[in-house]
């Protein structure tokens, strides 16, 4: 049971390496600590089972056990017993978190910061895999299906991650599940008893399998791929706002024709990055409009009980023709067509191109680009919109009042009455609405009747301190304090709307931002802002901005919906900017208004650091440098140990020393050999030519005596070039006498003989096996193997045996001795 205890330690040890990507979503290692506890204690119970000899099942049963024991420990509800032991109140705990979990993926975004019901979704799920780990690779014996769950967790950060996904947690991950493996093949192979080669011959301790080498170098070759792949397959970088969805947006219900792309939570990106207090550029625009509108990016019209969320759109691709809303403008709507080239900076990260509305030609967008009518938005399934440049034209919209009053209902069975007027059935809601709309006979006074509710007059006032969502609690929570953000009037107004049967989404994009001298709008996240739209028959999309005009750098008001905060009667010309960009940006929680309170701070799509970034060449160089010593370590330890055995050259034979004598004749003295030193130095030369073999990738068979050994060599490898020969077999001479004999070979050069043999067997190599052996010599890297071997057989065979004893223990001994009373 030994080994299996030790696979399912290794297998717990692998699963946490696998959490590593993990890293790229939380800001903090709490959710590590965590996880670690849970494991352990899931990876504990799995031994204890083992160890009482319990069945699958029992085993699958007691790691269940200790998930909830860990899961309690870590997350207390404070109705436990003794801390640890649940009671039924803590499963309502766990449902709560669970609950709380699925709200707060939408509020927050990556990375995410300790929140408890994110660690503790984290860390059931880790625990989990953990349960699914130990069952495939201990209690099945099958740890290859082991890197599925394992997989479940490497798909988490991939598709909530906003920007590229670190390469280097997954490659950590990658190494605990081949740990795994490994392991498990170590298990086997002692169990069957000795090492062999796929010829069949023993495996000596100095030499590698050729399958185990095939298999190291598939196991680094399939790490490689695994981890370069997805970096080199276009798309791949998806994150935070990426979730698969169909359907063409028009309340048909039917899939689009262009594909989908990944919905994007923008209120999930707003309500999480409002008090980003650093200013980043995101997107810099030119156009020939004096004053333009709102640079939209993306609609939000997808109304449930839990609030606001964005439809995904589909479309056609952007380099077809268009639909041009010029060739059919309706009366008392003015259509004037315009151009505007756009650059987009490395902090905006989104499948959403930003464009004003109704652009009616794109350049410089490929086909990956498409485009949905329906919404007027620019998306894709495959590209990004970082760093691009592009250009377009545009058509402006201004709308005459009358035109809009004159504008009759849509018909109830329209598709966009149906779809963009559904909402949850919220009392106070309604009962606002009836009394707003009351006597109003057409759809433009009903809405102006809204729009004009939202006014300073009436209590409202501009915050950020105010609570996230665009649910029905959190539009009714708006509409009792009248204290909120962007988000907060735009929803709000778009609900009312909507209750007030007529069409109306909301809108998310840009404020016109600071101008430069060169006519180009700089638009940083803290002029990310959102409005409502709302439809009317014959005319179309209409935007409408509720948000106090004082508290939006770059807002617009016109005259079918002006500024009604106004201290005068005013009735701004078509298109006029009411607000100077001094007034306060939309996200600047530091910049004063006149309303005395809190600016909106922006939609934060971004977490990246400021737009210059400091350069990398070098810390490139510094990599480089470190890999080249790293790379040179093998060829030193070889010289190192080249040296060593070179210390004596020459092993002189016994002589005789002429020594005076006592009248001044001179008598001789034999002086003999040192033995030992002998030996040793036809130890370190044999030695010397086996790792030289090695190196030279030249067969060595331990099962051969050395003077056998020196005549395959002589005969095989060294058969032309008879120096070498002689050399090699001099070479063997002194090994076999030192090893056999009782006295060593004498008066011999060794190192001249192994520089011989040396030479021939480079020369008799290709480039490549020479340059190998000069830069990363085998014998090197193989005796570092086998040692790691020994030290890792050692370190189980230690642990095995403490665990041994340890079961072995039982608290019964101590009972059999107590004295009886």
């Amino acid at each position: 049971m030994t080994p299996h205890r030790n696979i399912g330690f290794v297998a717990a040890a692998a699963t946490l390496l696998a959490a590593a990507p993990l890293s790229a979503i939380f800001e903090r290692w709490t959710w590590l600590i965590q996880a670690a506890v849970v494991v352990a204690v899931v990876a504990g119970s799995a031994a204890l089972s083992r160890l009482g000899r319990m069945p699958l099942w029992g085993q699958v049963l007691a790691m269940l056990a200790g998930l909830t024991l860990g899961l309690t420990w870590v997350f207390p509800g404070g109705t436990e017993l003794l801390a640890f032991v649940p009671t039924p109140a803590t499963f309502a705990h766990f449902g709560d978190l669970l609950q709380t979990s699925l709200q707060d993926m939408r509020s927050y975004g990556v990375k995410v910061p300790d929140v408890d019901s994110l660690l503790f979704l984290a860390v059931l799920g880790i625990g989990a895999v953990a349960v699914v780990v130990d069952v495939l690779a201990v209690g099945l014996r099958r740890p290859a299906l082991a890197g599925l769950p394992m997989l479940a967790i490497y798909s988490v950060p991939v598709a909530v991650y906003v920007d590229s996904v670190p390469a280097t947690p997954f490659v950590v991950g990658a190494a605990g599940y081949l740990w795994l493996l490994v392991t498990d093949n170590v298990d086997r192979v002692r169990r069957f008893g000795r090492r062999f080669t796929g010829e069949g011959r023993d495996v000596d301790v100095w030499e590698a399998s050729p399958l185990a080498a095939a298999g190291r170098r598939l196991a680094v070759v399939g790490v490689i791929v695994a981890v370069a792949l997805p970096l080199a397959v276009p798309g791949m970088t998806g994150g935070l706002l990426n979730n698969v969805g169909a359907g063409p947006g028009d309340g048909s219900g039917r899939p689009g024709q262009g594909g989908s792309s990944g919905r994007v939570d923008l209120f999930a990106a707003l309500s999480g990055q409002l008090n980003q207090s650093e200013e980043l550029d995101l997107v810099k625009v030119s156009t020939n409009e004096t004053t333009p509108f709102y640079l939209r990016l993306g609609v939000v019209d997808d109304l449930r009980p839990s609030g606001f969320q964005a439809r995904v759109p589909t479309g056609r691709p952007i380099t077809r023709p268009l639909p041009d809303p010029g060739e059919r403008a309706p009366r008392g709507v003015d259509q004037q067509r315009y151009r505007a080239t756009v650059e987009v900076t490395k902090n905006l990260n989104m499948p959403l191109m930003p464009v004003y509305a109704e652009p009616v030609k794109t350049d410089d967008l490929n086909g990956n680009w498409l485009y949905d009518p329906n919404q007027q938005v620019v998306f894709s399934n495959r590209d990004n919109a970082r760093g691009k440049s592009y250009s377009f034209d545009y058509v402006r919209s201004t709308f005459s009042p009358a035109a809009l009053r004159a504008a009759p209902s849509l018909p109830s069975d329209s598709p966009v009455m149906r779809q963009q007027t559904e909402r949850p059935s919220v009392p106070a809601v309604e009962e606002l609405v009836a009394q707003l709309v009351k006597g109003k006979s057409n759809d433009y006074d009903k809405v102006r009747a809204i729009y004009d509710y939202f006014s300073v007059e009436n209590g409202f006032t501009y915050a950020l301190s105010t609570r996230n969502g665009s649910s029905g609690e959190d539009i009714t929570d708006f509409l009792a304090t009248k204290v909120g953000y962007c988000q907060q009037y735009a929803a709000a107004m778009a609900w009312l709307v909507r209750a007030a049967g007529i069409p109306a989404r909301v809108a998310v994009g840009f404020t016109n931002g600071s101008k430069a001298d060169s006519g180009t709008y700089v638009l940083t996240n803290r002029n990310l802002h959102a409005w409502t739209e709302v439809n009317f028959s014959g005319i179309g999309w209409v935007p409408f901005d509720a948000t106090p005009a004082a508290a939006v750098t770059g807002s617009v008001r016109s005259a079918w919906a002006p500024d009604i905060d106004a201290p005068e009667e005013v009735t701004p010309s078509t298109g006029s900017t009411s607000a100077p960009d001094a007034a306060g940006p939309s996200a600047g929680p530091n910049e004063a208004d006149r309303l005395d309170k809190d600016t909106d701070q922006g939609l934060t799509l971004n977490q990246g650091g400021p737009a210059e970034e400091s350069p990398v060449w070098p810390w490139w160089l510094a990599g480089a440098l470190a890999l080249l010593a790293l790379l040179a370590v093998p060829a030193l330890r070889r010289s190192a140990l080249r040296r060593r055995r070179r210390v004596r050259a020459v092993t002189p034979a016994a002589t005789a020393l002429p020594v005076p004598g006592q009248r001044g004749e001179t008598r001789q003295v034999v002086v003999g050999v040192d033995a030992e030193a002998a030996r040793a130095d036809a130890h370190a030369a044999w030695d010397e030519l086996l790792d030289t073999l090695v190196d030279f990738h030249v067969r060595v068979d331990r099962t051969e005596t050395p003077r056998a050994t020196a005549e395959r060599l002589a005969r095989e490898a060294l058969a032309e070039r008879g120096d070498a020969a002689t050399g090699v077999r001099l070479l063997g001479r002194a090994e076999e006498r030192a090893r056999y004999a009782r006295d060593p070979l004498t008066d011999t050069e060794l190192q001249s003989a192994l520089r011989t043999v040396r030479g021939a067997l480079a020369a008799g190599a290709d480039r490549r096996t020479r340059l190998l052996a000069a830069l990363l010599p085998p014998s090197v890297l193989q005796r570092w193997r086998t040692g790691l071997a020994e030290r890792s057989a050692r370190v189980v065979t230690t642990s095995g045996q403490v665990r041994q004893r340890m079961s072995r223990w039982s608290p019964r001994r101590l009972l059999a001795h107590r004295p009886a009373r």
